[in-house]
């Protein structure tokens, strides 16, 4: 991953870059190999520190946090803070998009209900051979995984 600090009216020191670098581990831990980059900018305004932390990760998502402090350090966690609760937003929509699987007894029961809703309607002859070949791949799945 690619890490960019820019320093306006402020330089960054090595214990700067430590400090960002301690802040940035617990997001960059989370997203993997999911992070192509972060820019970290930090300005001196008056007696003011202000911080904006921007983390690109894959799929063009572009997660940003600014914040202002007395000092590098409240300013710096508090845009890591709002970074890193998008982070989090982010790392379950992606965990909530992968399918889970149905488990075969409620597979079985949409099933029959299926041809009940059929045989209601009168039109279970025609639904009756489908549900079935349903049920024998059902069968066929379950012995498998035995």
């Amino acid at each position: 991953m690619r890490l960019e600090l820019t320093g306006r009216h402020i330089t960054v020191t090595p214990a700067i870059r430590r400090l960002i670098e301690q802040r940035l581990a617990p997001m960059l831990r989370l997203l993997n190999d999911s992070a192509v980059s972060a820019q970290v900018v930090l300005r001196k305004e008056k007696t003011r520190v202000h911080a904006e932390v921007t983390l690109h990760a894959r799929g063009e998502h572009f997660l940003h946090g600014e914040a202002t402090g007395r000092d590098v350090d409240t300013a710096l966690s508090a845009a890591a803070d709002k970074v890193d609760r998008q982070v989090r937003s982010l790392k379950s929509r992606w965990s909530k998009g992968k399918r889970q699987g149905v488990s075969a007894a409620k597979a079985r029961e949409s099933y029959e209900q299926a041809l009940e809703v059929a045989r209601a309607a009168g039109i279970e002859d025609a639904v009756r051979p489908l549900v079935e070949i349903r049920l024998r791949d059902l069968e066929r799945l379950e012995h498998d995984d035995a």
